[in-house]
C-alpha cells in the first residue's frame, strides 16, 4: 500500500488555502496531490512550546521527533496530516497517528511509502555547510521534483543518520561533509531503501548519529562498530554541552579540519 484512491481525493478536495502536515516521506503521489497547498513538515520543531506537554499523550522515554509530531499535531492549524507509518519511517509513527486520529478532528492520513523511483543524492555530497545541506534536504520532501545539481566534493568527514531534532550539532562539522543514512534516502525520495541507508565510506571519519529513543539507534551503534573511523552519537531533544564536545573531540582527533 502506498496511499489510497480514497485518501488522495481527501487531499486534493481540500482548500487551495488548506495547511497539510506531513510527518516522514509521504509517497510522491500524495506530495503532488498537495500540490500548491502549505506544507509544514511536523518533524521539525515549529511550535515554541514545552516538548513535556506530550508526556499526556506519549512516554517521555519516547523519540524527541515524534514527540515534537504530537506537539505540532496539538498546536497548529492543520486541516490534514500525512503521515508515512510504513518501513520508510518506522513503526512507532503508526502509534502517534492513532493517538492523533483520537485527538484531532481532521483528515489522519496513514502511509506507506514504496516509492523506487530514484532521483539522485547530489545534496548529500556538495560542498556546503551542513545545516544548510540538511536543511535542504529536510525541504525538499515537500517537493516531487529533484534539487539542482550540485557538483561532488571531495569527503573529509560522514554524518550518518537522520536528521536531528536540534540542528546545532550539525555546525561542527566541515563543508566537505558526506551525508548517508536515512537523510540521504529522504533526498532521494526512497525512504524505504535499505541499501542505500545502510551504505557507508570506510575512507572517512563518520559519526553515526541516532536520535534516543529511535529505533534506528540499533543500526547507528552496529554501523559504527564496523567502521574503521566511527562513532556511535545519539542526542535526545537538545544538543547538550558533552555532544557538541565529543564531535568536537572526534573530528579534530581525526584530523578534519
Amino acid at each position: 500500500m502506498g496511499i489510497s484512491s480514497q485518501d488522495l481525493k481527501i487531499i486534493t478536495t481540500l482548500a487551495d488555502s488548506a495547511q497539510v502536515g506531513i510527518v516522514g516521506v509521504p509517497p510522491l503521489k500524495a506530495i503532488k496531490a498537495i500540490g500548491t497547498r502549505t506544507i509544514l513538515d511536523l518533524d521539525e520543531a515549529i511550535v515554541k512550546q514545552n516538548i513535556e506537554e506530550t508526556i499526556l499523550y506519549l512516554p517521555r522515554v519516547y523519540c524527541a521527533i515524534l514527540r515534537t509530531v504530537m506537539l505540532n499535531g496539538l498546536h497548529l492549524d492543520l486541516d490534514a496530516i500525512i503521515i508515512d507509518v510504513g518501513p520508510g519511517k518506522c513503526d512507532a509513527a503508526r502509534h502517534v497517528a492513532t493517538i492523533l486520529s483520537d485527538k484531532l478532528k481532521i483528515p489522519i492520513i496513514q502511509t506507506r511509502n514504496n516509492d523506487q523511483q530514484n532521483f539522485g543524492t547530489p545534496l548529500c555530497e556538495a560542498k556546503m555547510p551542513l545545516m544548510d545541506k540538511m536543511q535542504a534536504i529536510c525541504t525538499g520532501v515537500q517537493r516531487p521534483t529533484t534539487h539542482d545539481n550540485h557538483k561532488p566534493c571531495v569527503p573529509t568527514a560522514g554524518f550518518w543518520g537522520v536528521p536531528p531534532r536540534d540542528f546545532s550539532i550539525l555546525r561542527y562539522f566541515p563543508d566537505t561533509t558526506h551525508v548517508f543514512g536515512w537523510a540521504r534516502c529522504m533526498e532521494n525520495k526512497t525512504p524505504d531503501n535499505w541499501q542505500l541507508e545502510t551504505m557507508t565510506d570506510n575512507a572517512i571519519p563518520t559519526i553515526f548519529f541516532g536520535q534516543s529513543f529511535c529505533a534506528k539507534t540499533a543500526m547507528a551503534k552496529h554501523l559504527a562498530a564496523r567502521h574503521p573511523k566511527g562513532l556511535f552519537l545519539d542526542s535526545d531533544v537538545t544538543t547538550g554541552n558533552s555532544t557538541r564536545a565529543k564531535v568536537q573531540a572526534f573530528l579534530e582527533l581525526s584530523g578534519v579540519s
